[in-house]
């Protein structure tokens, strides 16, 4: 039975969702941004009404730095869609423009407590094999010599701790 029929009937759900970028070089933003809005627009039961990506602006304090935003109207046939929407794509706001009140039953609550719960734990399982494969690195590091001291790379000597330069 698939979530349409146990959820209360709704209808279409319309949202604007925010996606924030910052990198360089600023014409890699809105290239990045046209790629997610288009892969937004394949998403299965959503369509994409409107879109606007703003112009990339260099960041006050951090030079050769740009931010850019775009706005995405969208229309969804669930609020499971949404919820999904938002684990895959992270806008940084997300406003429900249309219907004012959604109901939903407690298998259409189900499906999106289960679909957070899913994406939790993948992230909680990530999360744990970045922890192991850092501290294998460390006594990795540890083991020829070197260690990490305030976030550099630094040669054990015996007299003096001697930094690694970047190249």
């Amino acid at each position: 039975m698939n979530s349409k029929n146990k959820n209360l009937k709704i209808n279409k759900i319309k949202a604007i969702f925010i996606l924030e970028i910052i990198g360089r070089p600023k014409e890699h933003l809105v290239q990045t941004l046209e790629k997610i809005i288009e892969a937004i627009k394949g998403e299965k039961g959503v369509k994409v009404i409107e879109s606007k990506i703003n112009e990339p602006v260099e960041l006050k304090n951090n030079k050769d730095f740009y931010a850019t935003f775009a706005e995405v109207e969208i229309e969804a046939e669930e609020i499971l869609q949404i919820a999904i929407l938002m684990f895959k794509y992270m806008p940084a706001n997300i406003e429900i423009i249309e219907p004012e009140l959604i109901a939903l039953s407690n298998n259409g609550w189900n499906d999106i407590l289960n679909e957070l719960a899913r994406r939790l734990h993948a992230y909680d399982e990530m999360a744990r094999v970045l922890q192991i494969q850092t501290a294998k690195l460390q006594r990795e590091l540890k083991e020829h010599g070197f260690e990490i001291k305030d976030g550099k790379l630094v040669k054990k000597d015996d007299s003096k701790d001697e930094e690694i330069k970047e190249e």
